[in-house]
């Protein structure tokens, strides 16, 4: 069985030459439209145009319990899901027992005397 190669002609394989661009040029006219040159972009600007005079000290100790309250709120909320994933989990699971048709399903606490 022969391989068949497609047929191409010398058109299709043409290498271009690009010319590197120069600050030098500042129009090229192509076709119909005109293409500016690529602009070096200035340096860039460091954070210190931002900056503002404070007025008044900061507050080390009142950022650091605002701080420790949203860590505190963080946890507590975390805490808060995780009981309430695992509640879930503990209801699906008495749930699917007694859809089985099942009479032991929930636990039943006795206090020992």
């Amino acid at each position: 069985m022969k391989t068949q190669r497609p047929i191409s002609s010398d058109d299709e394989h043409r290498v271009l030459q690009f010319r590197p661009r120069n600050a030098s040029s500042p129009m090229v006219h192509r076709g119909g439209g005109t293409v500016q040159p690529l602009r070096v972009a200035p340096e860039p600007l460091d954070l210190s145009r931002y900056e503002q005079p404070r007025t008044e000290p900061d507050h080390f100790r009142h950022r650091m319990l605002a701080n420790i309250a949203a860590l505190a709120f963080t946890i507590a909320l975390t805490a808060v899901g995780i009981w309430l994933a695992v509640s879930i989990a503990d209801l699906r699971r008495t749930q699917d027992c007694v859809l089985m048709g099942r009479r032991d399903c929930v636990k039943i606490v006795t206090p020992q005397t």
